[in-house]
């Protein structure tokens, strides 16, 4: 009971079920093993089950309920698990809604139960991700969390749950502590290992952030090869290392997490595909290889699978000058958003870019219009899309909307708005490479080169000695020019 609890607090889903079915075999009398096998079907930050799996638990708590526990607290749990599995007619918001108000009654009733107050803090967070009270529900998560952690910093809920919980722009310094020692606590754990580098990506720690998906990705795979867990795991710790290598500078180690992706155990040839057209396009737009965006080879996927590929397409395209390429490429991206949004329509929405897609289309339709020489019309655009995304606290696949502004400013020989723009950028998204250039570059032209110095030595600072990103060189060329400044000047 206690291993599949500890593999649940760490969301290795299929694997708590294993355990939690081995519990009930071994003591069919134990309704805590059938709650456990319930809840291991419910991924409340990940996949909202399907009618089919809900059917599959409401047979797990039907069992529970059946072995009559007297136990007040191991009845809140099976009264929760109802709550939520339940064989009503529920929208899925209405199922977290129930559950989360019968964890806080337990939580109420058994105060001293840290598992009780773990759970119910999770279920705020599912609800904060589900688009109610977001910013509210993650503080009050916090609250009930922060205490629990102080007394048992080994808990594995309360620190994976806590990093959940402040992972969002405003909040994300409170997850630190949590996060350098959650991979500690769960050292086997796939997701544990990952778990930290959201609130170092946040941060801009690339090389915990690093370390941490290395150490992920290893575990995934060992964990595949003994046929336990499934390909996600690795998968999405290298969509993490690839980002990371490229915001510290280590261009030929994100080139190479292309070509690895064939080698992950278990992976479906979708989601092989699927993350394969992700990281040709994010690399391609984050080294500024436009002739490369441009000339992409679309995937052999649905169509609302083909959205990053044409938004780098038509940004690529753009950018190099080939303007009808960009147009047809942003008229695909208006036709999968369409579709998108028409599946929400019917589904309920995912919770993403405008129109549920993992990019905003309108990126690229900002910088068709400057390849028309609508500059005004482009930066409109651009700004539009730098207001929205920083509303949304959303976390881009690849270039922030601000800092393509600032990209366009420069473009447009107005330094000194494409400085603020990139200091804005960074202050949402610290550390990142292309910005921390940006600004060096922006400040220089505006004659401050003391800030432009800074600019270089914090992105040199970044990046391990032997990155080979070629900007690098230019910002070492520049600090080694300026002259020394007495210490604490500037």
């Amino acid at each position: 009971m206690e291993m599949g609890l500890a593999l649940l607090h760490s969301f290795q889903y299929e694997e708590a079920e294993q355990a939690f079915t081995t519990a009930a075999h071994v003591d069919s009398e134990c309704a805590l093993a059938y709650w456990g096998k319930a809840m291991a079907l419910y991924e409340p930050l990940w996949n909202f089950p399907q009618p089919q799996t809900l059917a599959l638990g409401w047979q797990d708590v039907e069992q529970a309920q059946k072995i009559g526990v007297q136990d007040p607290r191991i009845r809140g749990y099976i009264e929760a698990a109802d709550a939520f599995y339940q064989p009503n007619e529920l929208k899925p918001i209405a199922r977290a809604q129930a559950y989360s108000s019968a964890m806080e009654k337990l939580y109420r009733d058994q105060p001293e139960d840290n598992e009780a107050g773990e759970l119910y803090a999770l279920s705020l967070v599912a609800l904060a991700q589900m688009g109610v009270d977001d910013l509210a529900n993650r503080k009050r998560a916090i609250a009930i969390l922060n205490p629990i952690f102080a007394k048992y910093p080994e808990n594995p809920g309360a620190a994976h749950y806590l990093i959940h919980a402040t992972d969002v722009r405003e909040l994300a310094p409170d997850g630190l502590a949590a996060a350098r020692v959650y991979a500690r606590i769960a050292p086997d754990s796939a997701h544990a290992l990952h778990m930290p580098s959201h609130i170092f990506r946040r941060l801009g720690m690339w090389r915990e952030m690093i370390a941490s998906n290395v150490a992920s990705a290893a575990a995934a795979e060992e964990a595949m090869k003994a046929h336990r867990g499934d390909a996600d795991y690795q998968l999405h710790a290298m969509d993490f290392l690839d980002y990371g290598y490229l915001q510290s500078g280590q261009e030929a180690k994100a080139r190479r997490s292309l070509p690895a992706l064939k080698n992950v155990p278990r992976a479906q040839e979708s989601d092989v595909l699927d993350a394969q057209s992700r990281f040709a396009a994010r690399n391609a737009i984050e080294l500024h290889r436009w002739k490369v965006a441009a000339a992409l080879e679309i995937p052999n996927e649905r169509p609302v699978w083909q959205d990053y590929t044409y938004w780098a397409r038509a940004i690529g395209a753009a950018r190099s000058g080939e303007i009808q390429a960009a147009r047809d490429d942003v008229q695909k991206l208006v036709e999968i958003a369409r579709i998108v949004k028409t599946a929400e329509s019917q589904q309920g929405s995912g919770g993403m870019a405008p129109s549920g897609m993992g990019i905003d289309p309108s990126e690229a339709a900002g910088w068709l219009a400057y390849a028309e020489g609508k500059a005004d019309e482009a930066l409109s655009i651009l700004r539009a899309a730098a207001e929205r995304e920083d509303a949304r606290d959303d976390e881009p696949f690849a270039t922030p909307a601000r800092e393509m502004l600032a990209d366009l400013l420069l473009e447009l020989q107005r330094p000194a708005e494409a400085l603020a723009a990139y200091r804005e950028a960074l202050r949402n998204f610290p550390n990142r490479f292309n910005s921390l250039y940006g600004a060096a570059r922006a400040a220089d032209a505006i004659g401050d080169r003391s800030a432009a110095a800074d600019f270089y030595s914090e992105l040199i600072r970044n990046c391990p000695a032997n990155a080979d990103r070629p900007e690098l060189a230019a910002a070492r060329k520049y600090v080694a020019a300026q002259p020394l400044r007495r210490k604490g000047a500037g």
